[in-house]
């Protein structure tokens, strides 16, 4: 019984010892535990770019279309056989030159019979003359009737009425000659020929080709009637600058002038027809392309610029992430204005000292810490 008892107590004390242990160590360790301090954020490495404060011209940006100054028909005066056609078709030619020329010896004939009939004519009128100055003598003396006399004064009239007649059909002879030659009446670019050499052409035959002038040119292009006041506003300021450059070539720009603004808006459309003249020398531009318009309506002073790389999107709107207090990342909610190549003008959310993040973004959440680089020098992985 004695034994028993003793056995009992000592896997009492066993017991009770083990569990101090077990609180003691547990004490220890977790007391270790709570105690260790939490290890700090790295501040992550970010370029940054100031805030820029510069002039911003302000540009208003249209679709538009090349159209000439002037295209014509060109026709046959008068009928006859295609004799040649010195400029090919599509040839850029100079004004004056010859374009076709049309067969002119029935043309050469009828001024040659017109000359002689003048010549014939003067003859008949210098006769004419004469006889009427020996009738004003003679009928002095009563050896010629006054009926006699009123007959030689008649006839010359008539001879120089007749005179004046074969003049007029010189002229008109000399106009057909004329038109035997169809000239360029301006510079520009010819279109395909219409009919061949040998054809026989004439007033009712058609168009044989058609001239397109090219330089200069003009753009055609719609504003909406909610910009009508700010171009009015331009125009009034004075010459309105244009912009032009072709929809699949941002590096092409030709420079030219607003130079029409018609005089209603279209009721259908909402838009208003508008015009910009621009130097074509190279006559590089068609008519018939699409263009992309470009007016500079004025400049804006002490505009803030940033990267647009920048920018962000979420549900509130575009941000952008700035280098805070305590260098810390914080997110600033802007309202931007128009670009300017890869800068965006920024209305509202930002001040010309701050300092913003351009990279490591998707890295980064409000209240970062961060490390500010220069824009150029890139954070090491």
């Amino acid at each position: 019984m004695r034994l028993l008892t003793a056995t009992l107590a000592a896997l009492v004390a066993l017991g009770a010892a083990g569990i101090a242990g077990v609180q003691i160590a547990g004490h220890y360790f977790g007391g270790a535990k709570a105690s260790a301090p939490a290890p700090a954020m790295m501040a992550m490495p970010v370029p940054v770019a100031p805030v820029v404060k510069t002039t911003l011209p302000i540009y208003l940006d249209y679709p538009g279309r090349i159209e000439a100054i002037r295209s014509i028909a060109l026709d046959a005066r008068i009928s006859g056989y295609i004799e040649s056609q010195p400029a090919q078709d599509g040839a850029d030619v100079k004004s004056g030159d010859l374009l076709y020329q049309i067969d002119p010896r029935d043309m050469q004939a009828a001024l040659d019979q017109a000359e002689a009939q003048y010549e014939r004519d003067q003859a008949s009128l210098d006769y004419a003359k004469a006889n009427f100055g020996r009738g004003e003598e003679l009928v002095k003396s009563g050896y010629v009737t006054k009926d006699v006399y009123d007959q030689r004064s008649s006839a010359m009239r008539q001879a120089e009425a007749a005179l004046s007649l074969d003049r007029a059909q010189i002229a008109a002879a000399r106009l057909n000659l004329s038109h035997a030659e169809i000239r360029a009446p301006f510079a520009g670019r010819l279109g395909r020929n219409q009919a061949s050499k040998g054809a026989l052409v004439g007033p009712s035959t058609g168009a044989l080709n058609t001239l397109v002038e090219l330089d200069p040119i003009y753009v055609s292009f719609n504003p909406s009637e909610s910009d009508l006041g700010t171009i009015a506003q331009a125009r009034a300021a004075g010459k309105v600058e244009a912009e032009i450059s072709l929809a699949d070539s941002a590096g092409a720009v030709r420079k030219g002038e607003l130079t029409f603004l018609d005089n209603s808006v279209d009721k259908t459309t909402g838009t208003i027809a508008a015009r910009v003249t621009i130097a074509n020398p190279d006559f590089a531009l068609l008519p018939g392309q699409y263009v992309r318009v470009r007016l500079h309506i004025r400049d804006e002073p002490d505009a803030l610029m940033a990267p647009e790389a920048a920018l962000g999107s979420s549900q509130l709107g575009k941000f952008v992430y700035v280098v805070g207090a305590n260098d810390k990342a914080e997110m600033r909610l802007v309202t931007l204005g128009p670009s300017a190549g890869p800068m965006v003008n920024v209305v509202k959310g930002l001040g010309e000292g701050d300092r913003i993040i351009v990279g490591n973004l998707q890295k980064l959440g409000p209240g970062s810490p961060v490390q500010a680089l220069p824009a150029q020098d890139k954070p090491k992985p």
